[in-house]
C-alpha cells in the first residue's frame, strides 16, 4: 500500500497540482494585498472616504459586518478576472506552439540530406 501511495504521490500530475495549490495561495495574497491596500482605499476616498472593513449594522447583540463582505466580494472579483486573463494568456501561448509545430513540420533523414545536398549544388 505504502510503495501505491508513493507511485501516486510521485506523479506528475499531482505535483503539478501541489505547486499550483502553493503559488494560488501566494497569488491569493498578493491580490488581497492590492485590493486592501490599493484599490479599496482609493474606492473608499472616491465614496467620502468610507472604509468598507468598518461597515456594519448592529442588530441587537449581533453585529452584521457587510464592509468585510463587501472587500470579500471584491476581492473574489479581482481573483477570477486574474484567472481569467491568466487562462486566455495560457490559451493562447498553446495555440500560437500548435500552429508553430503545424507549420514546421519534422523533415526525415531522407529530407535532410536531400536539403544539405540541394543546398551543398547552390554554392558556387
Amino acid at each position: 500500500m505504502w510503495e501505491e501511495f508513493k507511485k501516486f504521490a510521485v506523479k506528475g500530475n499531482v505535483l503539478d497540482l501541489a505547486i499550483g495549490v502553493i503559488i494560488g495561495g501566494a497569488f491569493g495574497k498578493i491580490v488581497t494585498s492590492l485590493v486592501n491596500d490599493i484599490i479599496m482605499p482609493i474606492v473608499g476616498l472616491l465614496l467620502g472616504g468610507i472604509n468598507f472593513s468598518k461597515l456594519e449594522f448592529r442588530f441587537g447583540n449581533a453585529v452584521i459586518k457587510y464592509g468585510a463582505f463587501i472587500q470579500n466580494l471584491i476581492d473574489f472579483i479581482i481573483i477570477s478576472f486574474s484567472i481569467f486573463i491568466f487562462i486566455q494568456l495560457i490559451g493562447k501561448l498553446r495555440k500560437s506552439e500548435k500552429q508553430k509545430k503545424a507549420e514546421d513540420p519534422e523533415l526525415t533523414r531522407q529530407e535532410k540530406l536531400l536539403t544539405e545536398i540541394r543546398d551543398l549544388l547552390k554554392r558556387p
